[in-house]
């Protein structure tokens, strides 16, 4: 322990005696780290945000949709169709027979690409129409911010009432207040009759660029032969998820008439698995910012290699008088590899800083809240001693090497 503490002091006073030199050494180490610890830490930012925007539907909740199937290409090969659509009368009636403690709504995506107006303002023709009953908001996660939810005799009637989101309030009325007010979609006349909490745009949900319209009016206005049908469900006892969603799943077969022996040709999702689904499609990505980040590191330790091997050369003369006082070769090298390790970690815990303040930077684009990495901070300092002692086994073989009468000559 005291040999590692004195060389530990060595080097620091050698870091003092050259500081531009170690300085600069620090910062391409610090560079390095930062670039993986903050893609790294930016990744799982984004991992937690979708995981905040799905618990915020409710762990407890289960979706009833269409589902692909799969057919026969040519000799090889398959690719998905569409099954059959979900009818209006089949989710009603799953709503109606399902008798069971759970909230459960029917709704449909009216249009994917409507323009909405106000006056003489706009939307971008980008904005969702959902048509949903009286218990969408509470089984999609959306919470109102301003004005009320639909009523029963809203969606029963069809009435032109709508609720936006947050994006569209924004674009339409800015500053002014919104509620009572009347926007166009299409050609028809819509009373805002409430605001939605924003949620964010992200993964091509429908966030803040949306609104919600009566189940039965968006049947009147944009029903086609295709439209299809989706059942959300809340279970009020999240224990019971599992076995809810089994009664939910045999129910819906027996609505759709299909047989013992067959499959099913809808899908039953449950909120958290569309998160796993994302955050495995996230796992190619951090494989690709992971290699980005060790070139990125690789290049530093490269450079700090190069400048140890001209540290040794500088300081040829001092290994001259440390060996003729009596220091072995093992002495040398291990000075020179701790001098490596410590100019490496100094540089890679500023480089970690970097990092955790790149990753909460985004984390706060993404309203998920301040977080500390400590799986990166520790794989950092790690790295960093590895980065140390592979960089500095050169420099240091070289300088235990040198022949002590030949050093004390050197000028």
């Amino acid at each position: 322990m005291n040999f590692l503490k004195e060389n530990i002091a060595i080097a620091l006073s050698s870091i003092k005696a050259n500081r531009l030199r170690a300085l600069i050494t620090m910062l391409i180490i610090a560079i390095g780290i930062t670039a993986l610890v903050g893609i790294l830490s930016a990744i799982d930012a984004i991992k937690n945000g979708i995981n905040s925007n799905f618990t915020s539907m409710g762990a407890n909740t289960f979706t009833i949709r269409n589902a692909d199937i799969n057919i026969k290409v040519g000799r090889h090969g398959r690719a998905a169709k569409p099954s059959k659509s979900i009818t209006f009368k089949e989710a009603l009636k799953f709503k109606k027979d399902f008798n069971f403690d759970v909230s459960s709504s029917v709704s449909t995506m009216a249009s994917g690409s409507a323009r909405l107006k106000f006056e003489t303002k706009k939307t971008n023709p980008n904005i969702q129409v959902f048509g949903g009953d009286e218990n969408y908001l509470i089984t999609s996660g959306y919470e109102l911010e301003k004005g009320r939810n639909f009523v029963a005799g809203e969606i029963n009637s069809g009435s032109h009432t709508v609720i936006i989101g947050k994006d569209v309030e924004t674009a339409l009325f800015g500053k002014v207040q919104a509620i009572n007010k009347y926007i166009k979609i299409g050609a028809n006349r819509f009373k805002v009759i409430g605001i939605l909490k924003s949620k964010g745009n992200s993964a091509g949900f429908g966030g803040d660029k949306m609104c919600l319209i009566p189940l039965t009016t968006a049947r009147m206005y944009f029903g086609n032969d295709n439209l299809s049908f989706t059942i959300n469900v809340l279970c009020k006892n999240s224990l019971l998820l599992d076995v809810l969603l089994n009664e939910a799943r045999g129910e819906f077969r027996k609505i759709r008439k299909i047989p013992v022996s067959g499959e099913d040709d809808f899908d039953i999702i449950k909120s958290d698995n569309l998160a796993t689904m994302l955050i495995d499609n996230l796992q190619k990505v951090t494989m690709g910012a992971t290699i980005i980040g060790l070139i990125t590191l690789l290049g530093a330790a490269i450079g700090l290699m190069n400048i140890m091997l001209v540290s040794v050369t500088e300081r040829t003369r001092e290994i001259g008088i440390r060996k003729a006082t009596g220091a072995t070769q093992a002495v040398i090298k291990n000075q020179f590899l701790i001098e490596s390790v410590v100019i490496c970690v100094m540089g890679g815990l500023i480089g970690i800083v970097f990092g955790i303040i790149i990753g909460n930077v985004i984390s706060l684009l993404l309203n998920t809240g301040f977080f500390i990495p400590w799986f990166w901070i520790i794989m950092g300092v790690m790295i960093c001693i590895f980065v140390g002692l592979v960089s500095g086994y050169i420099p240091a073989k070289r300088a235990s090497e040198l022949d002590p009468i030949e050093s004390l000559r050197f000028e």
